[in-house]
């Protein structure tokens, strides 16, 4: 069968710069028995309530309605070691039950807090930090280049971008500092800026200046790869589709939203800002193109934050109520309003499910999907958004089929710092690291063995 280079494809596709899935027809080589590994990380802000995500802190089903009734303490998390089946989930973990077996919820992890700086002001900037607390002189915040970086820094190889910083905070007021905003550093004090306009992004990862120039491109695409139909297997015709529909969609949603603007624009009154689009459309759209990002190779290596830390800015969380509504004053009431904090939490939850079965529904070589082939992983800087401890993290990773071990509840001793997760995953990820930030060493039960 006649072959062609990667390279040789995209250069046949008008200049425009998308890159395919790898399609094992068109390979000139034979395909590797395993994908690169990817890394990806959703990170949620102002911790969680734990009675509804940590399991033996609360009720296994909570009835609609009646969420802050029935909720009740069982008693504190086990400070012991244990790995052992993920059976029910909790209520918060309800939105992951039909992808529990390609995930492990890890708790009983902490992080240090260095003293100087508000107690939200380092959940963020410091959560994928690799600086060991009080070493790094001149700034309160312990911050040094970050995991993601790192890891790049071994991975990247070819990829038009060797990180992406996704970020769904659509707020224009700068209320907090950069710290507040950002897990992504290149280093002390270099933060790597995310980008929060989906169209921006779009743009940054097709190489596109113009919406007339992008609004047609994918059917520019095809036009120029129909001679490549004659030389696919079934299979690959079939994923030649499906990623292009993808892409179509992706481009439909983010249409309907400029038609929005473009409809306001002749109403006589000040344009809403982006706070009043729907909040799941909105990040779920930011997650499709982080997907694309790292199903084309544009990418090994992705952040994904879900918001700042500590802004009063209220969000419209469409479904949930009436009103636009602040996650962190609500997280300082939380006695008299449980019952909305739990319905946020599910509801972040919702987007991470949302992106892990889309993940898995994209196949790649040798059997595997995109999530088996990503180590993505949910997490936050707090374990309470209310009391703002730094100790008992909510963390699941999810993903990571060839070297992950999944399906488990694994429950670490207590004060095992989180950094020894960052530098179990940099080791997964090919990093030839022996230490990470003040880590104490890997998480074995996490490796398959």
């Amino acid at each position: 069968m006649k072959t062609t280079s990667r390279r040789t494809v995209l250069r046949g596709m008008g200049g425009a710069a998308l890159s395919l899935p790898w399609l094992d027809s068109i390979a000139a080589a034979k395909p590797a028995a395993r994908r690169p590994l990817r890394m990806a990380h959703y990170y949620v802000p102002i911790g969680v309530v734990r009675r509804g995500f940590f399991p033996g802190e609360a009720e296994s089903v909570i009835p609609k309605g009646n969420l802050g009734n029935v909720m009740k303490s069982l008693g504190k998390q086990d400070p012991n070691f244990f790995a052992k089946p993920l059976d029910q989930l909790t209520p918060t973990l309800q939105p992951l039950e039909a992808m529990k077996s390609k995930l492990n919820l890890i708790t009983g992890m902490d992080r240090v807090f260095q003293q100087g700086t508000d107690v939200h002001a380092q959940c963020a900037s410091c959560y994928l930090s690799s600086a060991v607390p009080y070493t790094i002189e001149g700034t309160a915040w312990p911050l040094d280049r970050t995991l993601d970086h790192l890891v790049a820094d071994h991975v990247s190889g070819k990829t038009a971008f060797p990180t992406l910083e996704f970020s769904c905070n659509s707020h224009r007021d700068n209320k907090e500092s950069i710290y507040f905003d950002n897990i992504s550093w290149y280093g002390t004090g270099h933060v790597a800026p995310s980008i929060r306009d989906p169209r921006k992004m779009y743009r940054r990862l097709f190489s596109t200046k113009e919406i007339n120039q992008y609004r047609d491109i994918t059917d520019l695409v095809l036009e120029d790869a129909k001679s490549l139909k004659k030389d696919l297997g079934y299979v690959d015709r079939q994923k030649f589709t499906e990623y292009f529909d993808s892409i179509r969609t992706i481009e439909n949603q983010m249409d309907r939203l400029e038609a929005m603007k473009t409809e306001l624009a002749s109403v006589s009154f000040d344009e809403p800002s982006a706070d009043y689009l729907p909040r799941g459309e909105y990040i779920r759209l930011m997650g499709d193109l982080m997907v694309v990002a790292l199903q084309t190779g544009l990418t090994n290596v992705a952040t994904f934050m879900i918001g700042p830390e500590r802004w009063d800015t209220p969000y419209l969380f469409e479904g949930l109520f009436d009103k636009p509504r602040s996650h962190h004053q609500m997280s300082h009431n939380q006695t008299k309003m449980i019952d909305d904090l739990l319905k946020v939490d599910q509801f972040h939850m919702e987007q991470f499910a949302y992106l892990l079965k889309k993940m898995d529904s994209i196949q790649e070589s040798s059997g595997t999907t995109l999530l088996d082939n990503t180590l993505f992983t949910y997490g936050s800087g707090l374990g309470d958004g209310s009391t703002h401890q730094y100790n008992d993290l909510p963390i699941i990773v999810a993903g990571g089929g060839q070297h992950v071990q999944s399906g488990q509840h694994i429950n670490m001793p207590e004060g095992t710092p989180l950094a020894n997760l960052w530098l179990t995953q940099a080791k997964m990820m090919g990093v030839p690291l022996e230490r990470f930030a003040d880590s104490t060493g890997i998480i074995k039960s996490l490796l398959k063995t």
